[in-house]
């Protein structure tokens, strides 16, 4: 066919090239090139080049308007009948915005949008646009988890210039897609999914959202890597990129933002996948701790702040003698740097032999913590499994690690406490600084500590069981 061409294009930066390379010479990023074929401007009729450019054009003639001139819209959020999703939106979905949800297979991507169509279709008008299912199965699926339809439309196309005028027709309020990488324009000379056709149908759903004042939702699907498959210019266009973490084989799920124009990226939402669909996890820190084992050596409670909500978490370590001429480190949930840099202090200042063991680390729950005020709870359940020496169960520590051995302030050690007191706990290990610059009132024993060496009189022999 005359006017196409084969071209190689970087999925993270969207470098052309005319040939495959491991590295991008861009962006530096390994095997992010994908093959697409684009029609050559220069070979291309003026029919086809002005539907390229009048597809991603908005709809009417576009002015400067003076700020004083602006008006408030009627109404500025949405909520979406889910807390736990509103709290990570920022409450809840902005007019005109346009939010991209990725996670993997078979998370339950579509079923927490069957479950906010059903909700938001109570005062809003909602069009759920699907490019994977047919009707009859969207049908099935909206049975099962007992959608009423009011307000709520289905439409099953992937053609962007039909969506769009379905979108003109119906005039909704709010428009999910699934998925984007499904969507494909007549105009553009390349499969469904291409980088080309991914980028020019999520921007002319952008400018449509934004012309009309839409909220969108995109599904996006994610690559082996675990990051959202297409160009990651695509991060970029949207308002807020949401990511459905979690392990089919768990019944647990966590929505984390990535990027939030109208709210913070530190807050998560928690939810239940039951028969019924997703339920709201309102209080998760007693989910994270049940079936938390007694008096067992290697396991530490630790309370995080995720945004403004504060998360008491379980760390469980293991430490054994190694078989192989270098001991194996691993680490879910922590990151493996800042196990390895925890190790290392341990090792230097308090002369433990961690260099002769395998350690191995984990986050029950799936909960994966960021943040340095879980090194104190990550030293304790090191130094508790070396020297089966169990931490106290009625105890929690929190703190961030110097290289020194110090004891660092951490920020938000108010609400720690309180958190940890409402569950249970009797005494907290908190950084000395923190109580040094202000008197935190709780119903729970502080004990500040300036360094790693008052760790090992906290905890206690581990009890032999008689025959």
């Amino acid at each position: 066919m005359k006017g196409l061409k084969t071209v190689y294009i970087c999925s993270e930066c969207s470098y052309r090239s005319p040939k495959w390379m491991g590295k991008c010479p861009s962006c530096g990023a390994w095997n992010s090139f994908v093959e697409d074929v684009v029609e050559d401007e220069r070979k291309a009729t003026p029919p086809a080049a002005a539907a390229r450019h009048t597809l991603t054009a908005r709809t009417g003639e576009q002015k400067a308007t003076p700020y004083r001139e602006l008006e408030m819209p009627s109404y500025i959020r949405t909520a979406t009948g889910l807390c736990e999703l509103d709290r990570v939106l920022g409450g809840g979905l902005v007019l005109g915005s346009v939010v991209l949800l990725s996670g993997e297979p078979g998370i339950g991507k579509s079923t927490l949008l069957m479950q906010i169509s059903d909700i938001l279709g109570a005062h809003r008008r909602v069009l759920y646009i699907s490019g994977e299912e047919s009707s009859g199965q969207l049908k099935l699926r909206a049975e099962r988890l007992g959608v009423q339809g009011e307000n709520l439309s289905i439409l099953t196309e992937t053609n962007i210039e039909k969506i769009l005028k379905e979108i003109d027709r119906v005039k909704p309020d709010v428009a999910i897609v699934d998925s984007i990488q499904t969507i494909y324009s007549e105009s553009i000379a390349s499969t469904a999914g291409a980088v080309a056709q991914v980028r020019e149908s999520a921007l002319a759903l952008i400018n449509k959202a934004k012309a009309d004042n839409i909220s969108v939702i995109l599904v996006g699907h994610v690559n082996k890597e675990g990051s959202i498959a297409g160009p990651k210019l695509l991060e970029h266009m949207v308002d807020a990129v949401l990511y459905f973490e979690g392990e089919r084989q768990q019944t647990y799920r966590i929505i984390r933002a990535i990027k939030n124009r109208y709210g913070s990226t530190n807050e998560i939402g928690v939810f239940e996948m039951t028969d019924e669909g997703l339920a709201e996890v309102q209080n998760p820190s007693e989910m994270l701790l049940a079936g938390r084992p007694q008096n067992t050596s290697g396991n530490c409670a630790v309370c995080t702040m995720e945004g403004t909500r504060p998360l008491i978490a379980e760390i469980q370590a293991l430490v054994s003698a190694t078989a192989f001429p270098a001991p194996r480190r691993t680490s879910n949930g922590i990151d493996y740097n800042r196990v390895c840099l925890i190790l290392a202090v341990l090792e230097k200042r308090l002369g433990l032999r961690f260099s002769v063991n395998d350690v191995y680390l984990n986050v029950i729950g799936g909960l994966r913590l960021d943040e340095p005020a879980s090194d104190v709870a990550v030293a304790m359940a090191l130094i508790s499994s070396l020297t089966d020496r169990a931490v106290p169960d009625d105890l929690i520590a929190i703190g961030e690690l110097g290289l020194s051995g110090e004891c660092r302030a951490v920020s938000g050690l108010e609400y720690r406490v309180k958190e940890a007191a409402r569950l249970g706990f009797q005494r907290a290990v908190v950084p000395y600084r923190n109580l040094e610059k202000r008197q935190i009132k709780a119903d729970i024993d502080l004990i500040p500590i300036k360094s790693i060496f008052e760790i090992l009189k906290l905890l206690s022999p581990q009890e032999k069981k008689e025959n």
